[in-house]
């Protein structure tokens, strides 16, 4: 147990130490949300995208904070691969992954078009059944659709016994935002070894960064390398 958990922590501090940021000039690409026509790879088999439901009318709640969760990562529980990082998430991650594989070599990015919560469970399921999820797991989801506390509990009953858990709250101008980032922030607090990467009080200080949606980033720009370097830092730091 001592020697998993030496690992963990090991591979964790290792992020911290690859985190390379970078420049990019590249031309951001015309996306939106469900349906939009944009890149939609993932580096998994798993999982793919999905139709947006319907959103919901349910009134904004108070900003989400950030987890008081251990610093310390757990070890790796049955069905993890110990040390290896895999990301689950919408077509907001697929704008930062470059960056994101970039800061931690080795990472397994699965992100698609429209994805919603539910469907990231199963991906994740998937992953977890077929021995190919990271100990160390970053979700990158609820920027579709409404989410609630029972999503999150079904989420980490999927990821219980994984070392570390990342996820990421949303900046989307639809009504679910507020409430989906207090649903977030109340369940990582729930749970150890589970954190959350505050995106949305980032995104909200630097509206420079986004499309003409004002939720989906230049493809490799510096809101890009800005979330990917937030993400790489709750990852190895908590």
């Amino acid at each position: 147990m001592v020697l998993v958990a030496s690992a963990v922590i090991a591979a964790v501090v290792g992020v911290t130490a690859l985190l390379v940021l970078h420049a990019s000039t590249r031309t951001p690409a015309a996306h939106g949300f469900a349906g939009s026509a944009r890149r939609s790879t993932t580096t998994s088999a798993a999982g793919g995208p999905s139709s947006s439901t319907a959103p919901s009318t349910s009134s904004p709640s108070p900003s989400t904070s950030t987890s008081t969760a251990p610093d310390v990562p757990g070890p790796a529980g049955p069905g993890f691969v110990a040390g290896q990082v895999t990301a689950v998430g919408d077509s907001v991650m697929l704008d930062y992954q470059d960056p994101l594989k970039t800061a931690i070599p080795g990472i397994d990015v699965n992100a698609a078009v429209s994805r919603q919560w539910a469907d990231g469970e199963t991906v994740l399921q998937q992953m977890r059944a077929a021995g190919q999820l990271g100990s160390l797991v970053i979700v990158g989801l609820g920027t579709n659709g409404p989410i609630t506390s029972i999503d999150f509990d079904n989420m980490m009953a999927i990821l219980s016994g994984a070392s570390r858990v990342v996820f990421v709250n949303v900046h989307v101008d639809r009504p679910w935002q507020d409430p989906n980032n207090a649903v977030i922030a109340s369940g990582a607090a729930q749970y150890p070894h589970v954190v959350v990467a505050d995106w949305a009080t980032l995104a909200a200080q630097n509206p420079q960064w986004f499309g003409a949606d004002g939720t989906h980033l230049g493809i490799d720009g510096a809101g890009a390398d800005a979330l990917a370097a937030l993400v790489t830092r709750t990852l190895a730091n908590g």
